[in-house]
């Protein structure tokens, strides 16, 4: 049974509530790098900051996207394809790939980063990047389990 829009309304809201504890470390993150550079706006339906000093691509806490970048429409190779476990062309958009991770915190809240960092952090055999690069390779499949 799929939820309808007040569900799935009330359950983002919880899920917004959940994450806080992260959202709050993207935000002071954000506000800390104002300074040298980053600056805020919307993208993906969430708090992003955009040309963040040194960064190479995206992070995710919460509900902010951490970018070095003007906009998240930049395309990357896929985790997997860095690694030569797919072919060298497969690529995403990273604001597809980050939407995912936001999905995730969502429903992880504050197990997240342990539970990211348990699956083996950065890297390609992460069953949450492959589960954010699937998500944005098809549209599905966020979940990292």
């Amino acid at each position: 049974m799929r939820a309808g829009p007040l569900s799935r309304a009330a359950l983002t809201s919880l899920g917004v509530i959940w994450t806080s504890p992260n959202t709050l470390l993207g935000l002071l993150a954000g506000l800390v790098l104002l300074p040298f550079g980053a600056r805020p706006h919307v993208a993906e339906g969430t708090l992003a900051f955009k040309r963040v000093p040194k960064a190479r691509g995206a992070l995710v806490l919460g509900c902010v996207i951490l970018h070095g970048g003007e906009q998240l429409d930049t395309v990357c190779r896929t985790y997997a394809a860095r690694r030569g476990m797919a072919p060298r062309t497969e690529c995403v958009r990273i604001g597809d790939h980050e939407r995912a991770h936001v999905y995730q915190y969502l429903l992880f809240g504050p197990l997240f980063l342990p539970l990211y960092f348990l699956c083996g952090g950065v890297a390609a055999r992460n069953p949450f990047e492959r589960a954010a690069d699937r998500y944005a390779l098809t549209g599905k499949g966020w979940f990292p389990f």
